[in-house]
């Protein structure tokens, strides 16, 4: 959630990088509104767009950052999910 303590709303507003979830949240949550403000305010088309935007990032991250580090750790550990070996060796039954 983005209600995080009003110092650390004016340390983040003031260009500190944010140090928890809840503060990056809010940092994120203010780019979106600052972002609204400057288009004039809540309409579906602004709120759409802000939604496409923060879709895309999330997506973007996962692709570049999560999809390979969660390849990493299956390297290190091993494959969970036996119905992708194609020779059926490792099904049940």
């Amino acid at each position: 959630m983005p209600y995080i303590p009003t110092e650390d709303r004016k340390r983040i507003d003031a260009g500190g990088a944010p140090g928890t979830p809840g503060e990056l949240n809010y940092a994120i949550s203010r780019l979106v509104d600052d972002y609204l403000m400057a288009r004039g305010g809540i309409r579906y088309t602004h709120l759409n767009e802000v939604v496409g935007v923060l879709e895309c990032a999330k997506l973007e991250i996962y692709r570049r950052l999560a999809g390979p580090y969660e390849d990493d750790k299956r390297e290190e550990a091993g494959e969970v999910y036996r119905s992708l070996d194609p020779s059926g060796s490792n099904r049940p039954g």
